[in-house]
């Protein structure tokens, strides 16, 4: 028996109420989350998994999305207290995430940082310092598109470049689940790319829009935004269109 629970983690950004969801899938043997939130977010993430009566400790693995880190900060503390858990990461975003290269998102922000206007340079540097900070963890085992890990029914890689070029979303076939990490995201009850003015390559990011027709999709659990259903596939029509028309 396979379940999943969505840990929907609410805080306060700048004055203003965030939300976040990583995801839990569980069966009779492993439990596994799939992205952990900003740096020293273990006390929400252990709030968030208690409702599910999940204790962190029973985590036996961690898949990352992308480095990104909403994504990734608080995965060396997670792995400081739990060492048992195994990181799982694509095979692109792995070296940004063991620090073998520098955060992309850090690559972004300098490289863009003598243009902005000087009222912005402040909030600019506070960025770089944060992504910076972020602590390298090693990669345990890393996975490609069209791989299948054989845990919770099984979970199918598909890499959804765009957002980041390492970016992976996880397709669920037994429950037709695609949790999609930051490919979609929900503003407003529809689909949409996630901040689309900041997108690594917004025309890969469409084309990965267009990879998940592919998919027999039902719901999808995105990170920002949390559970969608309906007509899926109409759902990723209508944003492809937008981007494309």
């Amino acid at each position: 028996m396979t379940s999943y629970h969505v840990l929907e983690i609410t805080y306060d950004y700048n004055g203003q109420k965030q939300a976040i969801c990583p995801t839990l899938l569980q069966d009779a043997s492993e439990t596994i989350l799939i992205d952990c939130g900003y740096p020293d977010f273990l006390p929400l993430l252990g709030e968030a998994a208690k409702r599910y009566k999940v204790p962190l400790e029973s985590i036996t693995k961690l898949i990352v999305t992308h480095h990104d880190m909403d994504h990734i900060g608080s995965l060396a503390a997670l792995k400081r207290a739990y060492p048992h858990i195994e990181i799982i990461a694509h095979e692109l975003d792995t070296p940004y995430i063991d620090g073998t290269k520098k955060a992309l998102r850090l690559q972004q922000a300098e490289s863009t940082f003598d243009a902005l206007p000087d009222e912005a340079k402040p909030q600019a540097e506070q960025f770089i310092r944060l992504v910076a900070s972020i602590e390298p963890v090693p990669v345990d085992r890393t996975v490609c598109h069209g791989e299948r890990l054989p845990w919770c029914g099984g979970i199918d890689i598909v890499h959804t470049p765009g957002h980041l070029p390492g970016h992976m979303s996880l397709y669920l076939p037994a429950s037709k689940t695609l949790i999609a990490g930051d490919a979609v995201v929900i503003e407003q009850g529809r689909l949409n790319i996630a901040n689309a003015s900041f997108a690594w390559d917004l025309g890969e990011a469409v084309r990965s829009v267009q990879r998940l027709l592919e998919y027999d999709i039902d719901q999808i659990i995105c990170y920002h935004g949390g559970l969608f259903r309906g007509d899926v596939r109409q759902a990723l029509r209508h944003l492809i269109h937008a981007y494309t028309s």
